[in-house]
């Protein structure tokens, strides 16, 4: 496992291999003593390298770790960042996984567009633009606004909606040096088809999100963030998220794909991720199934399958605060008033704070209605 301290939560991951019967390793660049006992309490070894990015250090690790192990089976961290160290290595090592030759379909947004449209799933017109003439020239096709960002990127960092030609010229001046692809601008609510398949493709465990706000407009405009687990998932996002997992061939590992609802009704694909959702979504599974998927996953890569079933019997949603607003109400009032809701509260680490919140509270329950209540007082202004 690389990475296993950050995010904070992943340690968990390791937790599962052990409970499955698997043999632990892990190899990060922080001192085992800061690892956390938890941590270190789950790992058969841990090999320390000065810098992640350093691809030689890395293979020394893994050598190393082969030579007292034996042949590894799996490689994995559960993070985007990583995606294309952990397929290098795979093919160093004869890994099985995804490997270097799957990751443009899996990291490029054009390559994703490409996939989605071969497999008859709907997205939004875009296309990589890389000078101001062929930026000018899909707009021409598609009409303002547009949203840039990334061909290759996480999240919604450096991305930018333009709204009239003034914004597109100061866009061009200020964007990064990086294929960016532009695609027309989708209105709608924004969805999600989660889940982990088994080695033959089957979806054994299933979820789905909706935000309460885009997640490009919380990041750019540093607003608030909440959203929810829905206790059921709707028959045509259901239908559209298990073609997808067809399309992309996901195999042993989690997804989170993410889909836009027209005013219409009809659902526009975004782009795939070949992880968990991010933040604290896999604990969210857990709160509002009663499983753990940090042990699910733990059993599948040892077992083949997984006894943890998605019934969703709660409704569960997060909501992030912002220091930079005053509330009107501390934590303690919240759990004074809604502590009969509230599973799980927390700081969040800066890395993730602009998208999810400084602070976020996850609540539970099989009704929607005391939910809403508990988020419009939490996110009360003073």
């Amino acid at each position: 496992f690389l990475s296993p301290s950050f995010p904070p939560n992943f340690w968990n991951f390791c937790r599962g291999l052990k409970e499955a019967g698997a043999t632990p390793l892990a190899i990060d660049a922080t001192p085992y003593e800061a690892l956390g006992p938890a941590l270190r309490a789950n790992l058969a070894e841990y090999y320390r390298v000065a810098d992640l990015h350093d691809r030689d250090a890395l293979v020394r690790a893994l050598g190393w770790l082969t030579h007292r192990h034996g042949k590894l089976d799996r490689l994995d961290s559960m993070n985007e960042y990583w995606l294309e160290t952990e397929a290098a290595l795979r093919d160093d090592f004869n890994i099985a996984g995804l490997r270097g030759a799957d990751m443009p379909r899996i990291k490029r947004k054009s390559e994703m567009k490409r996939c989605f449209v071969e497999a008859g799933v709907a997205v939004a017109r875009g296309r990589v633009c890389r000078t101001a003439a062929e930026l000018r020239a899909f707009v021409a096709e598609v009409g303002f606004p547009v949203v840039a960002k990334p061909d290759v990127g996480v999240g919604a960092a450096a991305t930018f909606k333009l709204h009239d030609e003034a914004e597109a010229t100061a866009y061009l001046a200020a964007k990064p040096p990086l294929d960016y692809i532009v695609e027309e601008f989708v209105s709608g609510d924004m969805f999600s088809y989660d889940g982990l398949t088994d080695r033959e493709g089957r979806v054994l465990f299933d979820a789905s999100i909706q935000y309460g706000g885009g997640v490009m407009e919380t990041v750019n405009d540093d607003s608030e963030m909440w959203y929810s687990l829905s206790r059921v998932i709707p028959p045509d996002l259901l239908e559209l998220g298990r073609k997808v997992v067809r399309a992309f061939d996901v195999r042993e590992r989690f997804f989170h794909f993410e889909f836009f609802r027209r005013p219409d009704g009809r659902l526009v694909a975004l782009e795939v991720n070949m992880r968990p959702p991010g933040g604290l979504t896999v604990d969210m599974w857990n709160y509002q199934n009663d499983v753990d998927m940090y042990r699910a996953w733990g059993d599948l890569l040892v077992t083949g399958t997984i006894r943890a079933r998605a019934t969703r019997p709660y409704q569960v949603t997060w909501v992030g605060r912002k220091d930079r607003f005053r509330y009107a109400f501390g934590p303690a009032e919240v759990r004074a008033r809604f502590g009969h809701l509230l599973v799980h509260h927390e700081r969040v680490s800066d890395v993730f704070a602009r998208a999810i919140g400084n602070e976020g509270f996850i609540l539970r329950s099989p009704d929607p209605e005391p939910i809403l209540e508990a988020a419009a007082f939490i996110h009360q202004k003073a």
